[in-house]
C-alpha cells in the first residue's frame, strides 16, 4: 500500500484498538510509485494526525513516519527497532499520558467521529505540497487544530420552508437525512459529517438548509407529528 493511501481513520482505529504505536514506513520522497504526491499526502496526514493525537491527550511519538525503499533492508530492521524501544518505553497507551483505558477510548472515539469533517475542512490543506517534507512537522498548528473542534459548522433544515422533495436526502453520503415526500426532512447531527452537500444541493427557491457556524446550537428537530409538509404558497 502507498503511504499516501493511509487515511486518519486506519491510524486511529489501530489506537482505539489497542495499539500503543503505529509505524508508516514509505517510499522515499520523489520516489513514489503510485502518484507523485503520495509521499508528502503521507507527510502532511501524519503531521496532522499527531497534533490530532495531542487532542486526545495522547503523546504523538507514538506515531511515526519513516522513510524506507524496499531495498533498504537494514534500515527498516533499524526503524521497526527504534520505534518499538521508543513505545516501551512510553508503556502501554495511556498510562506514561495518565490516562484512563476508558479516557483513552472515549479521547479516541471524539477524534474518529470527526475525521470525515476534518479531512474536508482540511482538504486543501492535506494536499500541500512542500518541497522539503521536515517542512509538515509544523505545518499544523495546535490552535487551528482545536477550532476544528469547536468551530465545527453545523447544518439545519428549516421546518417552515422544506417542502419534502428529497434532493439532500439524495446526495447526502453519509445517509444523515431523514425524510420522505411531503415529511419534513431532519439531518442526525450525529451522522452528519458537515459537508455541506446538502446546503448546495437545496433548491434555491425553498433554501432550507442553514449553516450554523462558531459552535452554534442547532434548534431541536421537529417532532413527528408535525412533519407534514405544509405547501408553500406560489
Amino acid at each position: 500500500m502507498c503511504g499516501g493511501r493511509v487515511d486518519l481513520a486506519f491510524v486511529f482505529r489501530a489506537f482505539e484498538k489497542g495499539a500503543d504505536g503505529v509505524l508508516i514506513c514509505s517510499c522515499w520522497p520523489g520516489e513514489c510509485h503510485y502518484v507523485p504526491e503520495g509521499n508528502y499526502n503521507a507527510a502532511s496526514m501524519t503531521s496532522l494526525g499527531k497534533k490530532l493525537l495531542e487532542h486526545a491527550g495522547i503523546n504523538p511519538d507514538r506515531f511515526k513516519l519513516q522513510w524506507v525503499t524496499a531495498s533498504e533492508g537494514i534500515r527498516f530492521a533499524d526503524t521497526v527497532t527504534e520505534f518499538t524501544n521508543t513505545v516501551r518505553e512510553l508503556g502501554p497507551l495511556g498510562s506514561s499520558e495518565g490516562l484512563s483505558e476508558e479516557d483513552v477510548k472515549a479521547n479516541l472515539q471524539g477524534v474518529i467521529k470527526e475525521i470525515p469533517y476534518i479531512k474536508i475542512a482540511m482538504r486543501e490543506k492535506l494536499l500541500t505540497h512542500l518541497d522539503n517534507t521536515d517542512d509538515y512537522a509544523n505545518f499544523y498548528t495546535k490552535e487551528e487544530v482545536e477550532k476544528l473542534f469547536t468551530e465545527k459548522p453545523s447544518y439545519y433544515i428549516d421546518p417552515e420552508k422544506c417542502q419534502g422533495c428529497g434532493t439532500c436526502r439524495r446526495n447526502c453520503p453519509v445517509d444523515a437525512i431523514d425524510g420522505d415526500k411531503k415529511i419534513i426532512h431532519i439531518i442526525d447531527q450525529e451522522k452528519c459529517i458537515r459537508c455541506g452537500s446538502c446546503l448546495d444541493v437545496c433548491p434555491p427557491k425553498f433554501s432550507a438548509v442553514t449553516k450554523l457556524e462558531g459552535g452554534a446550537a442547532v434548534p431541536p428537530p421537529v417532532p413527528d407529528d408535525k412533519r407534514a409538509v405544509v405547501k408553500q404558497a406560489s
